[in-house]
């Protein structure tokens, strides 16, 4: 085999859900494509790796400093729905069941990979709470073990600003799975039978 699509091969291959056999077919079909086309998507690879921002209110990725969502005047700034990771509100907007804003927290808390609290946007989303206005804040955390920890952690922290309702999604999402993979309308039925946490 040709060492150039070894590496190719290699490099695809480190990518979530690719294994070697989908990485050869992906390297294959570079190959067969114009040389435009693949001018294009190194490209962007390239400017979306050393040019894409984190939002600076709710750590969403961004072109700007500010994103889309946190700037939208129309969406309901009294509510913030808190999910793991990026593609978490990928999901929830193809719904278009929900018209608050998000916090991404960057992950889940979890010891045995030595991710603490610390580690997470959790700071963050507490500030623009203390900033005034926020209603209610749904959790809207994977059903994991590590995800209940956080659950948990939040829960407790947020105790401390009255008058702000904590919510959580309804658990019509079975134990274990990442929201990221349910279909959008188990994620619309658990964003509507939402529940108070206690």
């Amino acid at each position: 085999m040709s060492q150039l699509l070894k590496d190719v091969v290699g490099e695809l291959s480190k990518l979530p859900g690719i294994g070697r056999r989908t990485a050869l077919r992906l390297a294959i079909h570079i190959l067969k494509m114009e040389p435009e086309s693949v001018g294009d998507m190194t490209r962007s690879i390239d400017r979306f790796r050393n040019e894409v921002k984190y939002c600076t209110i709710c750590n969403n990725l961004s072109d700007e400093d500010v994103c889309p969502i946190c700037a939208d005047r129309e969406r309901d700034h009294s509510t913030i729905c808190v999910v793991e990771q990026v593609a978490d509100v990928l999901s929830i907007e193809n719904t278009h069941q929900y018209c608050g804003l998000y916090h991404v927290l960057g992950g889940v808390i979890s010891p045995m990979q030595g991710i603490s609290p610390s580690d997470l946007k959790i700071d963050l989303l507490l500030d623009r709470i203390a900033g005034g206005g926020v209603r209610e804040v749904i959790l809207a955390i994977s059903t994991s073990v590590e995800g209940e920890t956080t659950l948990f952690y939040l829960m407790n922290r947020l105790r401390q600003f009255e008058g702000v309702k904590v919510t959580s999604i309804a658990r019509g999402i079975g134990f274990g799975d990442e929201l990221e993979y349910v279909d959008e309308l188990t994620i619309t039925h658990a964003l509507r039978n939402r529940r108070e946490i206690e």
